[in-house]
């Protein structure tokens, strides 16, 4: 179920009222928040409409119930691993626990996500010196949001060892942290410490807490719905599907309508996530900082996908050494976070290329701040330079990102190379909105805490006319067919 359909509105009214209708009492509460999220996890909340047209089956019931199982599983032997882990004060002890819990989730990041990528090249390597490799695909069945549910795992497990968060939660808490609705599937990843520390306490909700969390979903909606949306469907997919039918300039317009439908997309699924958590609660940690504004590609990997950059960090970057090691040493950690960041997005070698080229990037600026020393704030003009090499550098890559394979990828950069001029093809609507993006992004902050202050002061009745009249504006301009959020691909 998307979060930016009418059945999710439906589906969180409900939940909504259930959950406060107990929230005073731990458990009842607990369970409202677990059941809800095991069902939008496993899609059952379409279960009526598939009997009502007969598509149901034993088989389908069960495809649909083995991800499940699966993820069950690892999340069971994880919860033992973790009590085991804040039970001993032994060093060694705790050491092999936390070795065992990573090895056993990157080991099913790696069967369920990699193993298909690994025959493949195999196959592609291996089967012309004659070496027997199965040609057959292995058709396994992956885990919706395994990812995200693999990184939290980690993060929770060396967050116990390093005395940043506590082993003495129940399965049912430890369950629930790892599948709680509002960001299931594609983040933000939240650590232990942000999320699973609140679940004892009693939650509340104010007026104003409850207006700031319509007004964040209204913005994710808009961003989704609006922005994204029309983007994707007016100028980047069909540029994407077919560069060599559209000029060199439109090509160039198409990956730059998709840079910013990528950011839109994904920033107004976390808008959207932070804005729901908050009505049951919880408060989500920001996934975006208008990345696209960033002076530098260290602070654009700072600004964008907040929570996955600072896991990469705290979790892969420091281990490895980090700043404190050799300069070689340095870029050697810059690449591998980045290179593994890459695959990590998708089990396709065109993902580490897309990942090396940015651990590239960043190995080079580090060098050159290291060659330069210490130097005062740069000017205007050179903050501006800055941002404009660090967008075209994030504009050029995300082709990459987007095309179906490197190949495409080719041609779509050939294509774009060309010179051919001509911008027939982008329609005012589409001008329009690549506008509407880019003001949008540029706005100071303070536009927009103003405007949610505005918005926090009307009363209740102007608060509903507001958003009904949004509700009206996105279904004027959005596109009629419901897209997936992009990133669900990854």
């Amino acid at each position: 179920m998307l979060s930016h359909s009418l059945h999710y509105v439906i589906f969180v009214i409900a939940v909504f009222a259930l959950y406060w209708a107990v929230h005073r009492h731990f458990w009842p509460r607990m369970l409202v928040l677990l059941v809800a999220s095991l069902v939008l996890y496993t899609g059952f909340t379409q279960l009526p409409t598939l009997v009502a047209q007969g598509n149901v089956t034993l088989k389908a019931l069960l495809l649909a119930g083995l991800p499940l199982l699966i993820f069950l599983t690892g999340v069971t032997v994880d919860h033992l691993l973790v009590k085991g882990l804040g039970r001993t004060d032994r060093p060694g002890v705790r050491k092999l626990l936390v070795v065992l819990s990573i090895v056993s989730n990157l080991g099913m990041l790696a069967g369920f996500k990699y193993l298909e990528l690994l025959r493949k090249t195999a196959l592609a390597v291996l089967g012309p010196w004659g070496v027997e490799v199965r040609p057959e695909p292995f058709h396994l069945l992956l885990p919706v949001g395994l990812s995200f549910f693999v990184f939290q795992s980690i993060s929770y497990t060396v967050d116990v060892y390093r005395g940043k968060a506590s082993s003495g939660h129940s399965f049912v808490e430890h369950l629930l942290y790892m599948l709680f609705f509002p960001r299931v599937v594609s983040g933000p990843i939240v650590r232990a410490s942000e999320l699973m520390a609140h679940f004892r306490e009693v939650p509340t909700l104010t007026p104003d807490d409850g207006g700031k969390a319509m007004f964040r979903i209204a913005v994710g909606l808009v961003k989704k719905l609006i922005i994204a949306d029309v983007l994707g469907s007016g100028i980047v997919d069909p540029v994407f599907g077919s560069p060599h039918a559209y000029s060199s300039a439109e090509c160039a317009v198409a990956a730059v309508a998709y840079t910013l439908e990528l950011y839109y997309d994904f920033s107004g699924y976390s808008d959207i996530a932070i804005g729901v958590a908050a009505l049951f609660g919880f408060r989500f940690p920001e996934n975006f900082a208008r990345p696209y504004l960033a002076k530098n590609l260290f602070e654009f990997w700072n600004r964008w996908h907040m929570s996955l950059s600072s896991w990469l960090r705290d979790y892969l970057y420091i281990p490895l050494g980090g700043n404190r090691r050799s300069k070689p040493r340095v870029l050697f950690n810059l690449m591998m976070v980045m290179v593994l960041g890459g695959l990590w997005h998708g089990a396709d070698w065109r993902f580490a290329v897309w990942g090396a080229v940015h651990g590239v990037a960043l190995c080079a600026v580090r060098c050159w701040w290291w060659f330069r020393g210490k130097q005062p704030e740069p000017g205007p003009v050179r903050v501006g330079l800055g941002m404009l090499a660090t967008f075209t550098l994030v504009v050029l890559t995300r082709v990459v990102f987007r095309a179906p394979d490197m190949t495409h990828a080719g041609e779509f950069y050939a294509r774009m190379l060309a010179g051919i001029p001509g911008l027939a093809n982008v329609g005012p609507l589409v001008w329009t909105m690549l506008a509407v993006a880019i003001v949008a992004h540029t706005l100071p902050m303070k536009v927009y805490d103003l405007t949610a202050l505005a918005f926090l002061k009307l009363p209740a009745p102007a608060r509903a006319v507001v958003l009904v009249l949004i509700g009206l504006g996105i279904r004027q301009l959005s596109t009629l067919e419901a897209r997936p959020y992009v990133y669900l691909q990854f």
